[in-house]
């Protein structure tokens, strides 16, 4: 399940990168505020960090970082979500979620369905143990474990699936 694809590594002097991170952070901006409609939407789905995934595995360490710090800054600044009490571990993994995706994407040089998984585990257990030592509460921090399975299985296969879309972009 892998496909060769187009990855490139851009750097925050360039435009096109700032143009990237500023689109998939739209992105990540509506996404958490359609599945909120839901209930428990954010919770269950983990929207705002699916952008992040396919920002840094498609177009580098850079543009996955600032994808990954201004989604979960702005969306909390405009909506008040997430909540002040939760941003510093939502940053915590949306950053762990930059560094493994573009690193699986490095180390596989492709789009693969097993890097995407590593990198979506990755980012779960960085963030778990960050939360766990930020909250002092291993029942909070396993929250994710606990309720977000769809949205994992969804930035897995809705990344992967993404990704090999734009493979050739």
């Amino acid at each position: 399940m892998e496909k060769t694809a187009k990855l490139y590594s851009l750097s925050l002097v360039e435009g096109r990168a700032w143009l990237m991170a500023a689109i998939f952070t739209v992105g990540n901006i509506v996404l958490p505020q359609l599945c909120h409609l839901l209930p428990q939407g954010g919770l269950v789905l983990l929207p705002i960090y699916f952008f992040t995934l396919v920002a840094a595995y498609k177009y580098g360490l850079w543009v996955g970082l600032a994808t990954a710090v201004f989604s979960p800054v702005v969306n909390h600044l405009i909506f008040g979500m997430p909540a002040a009490e939760v941003l510093a571990p939502i940053l915590i993994k949306s950053v762990a979620l930059a560094v493994a995706a573009w690193g699986a994407a490095r180390v596989s040089g492709r789009v693969s369905l097993v890097a995407v998984v590593c990198a979506v585990a990755a980012y779960q257990i960085v963030g778990t143990m960050a939360e766990w030592a930020l909250t002092g509460s291993f029942v909070t921090a396993l929250q994710d474990f606990r309720l977000g399975v769809p949205g994992m299985l969804i930035q897995v296969f809705g990344g992967w699936l993404a990704l090999t879309a734009l493979r050739r972009a």
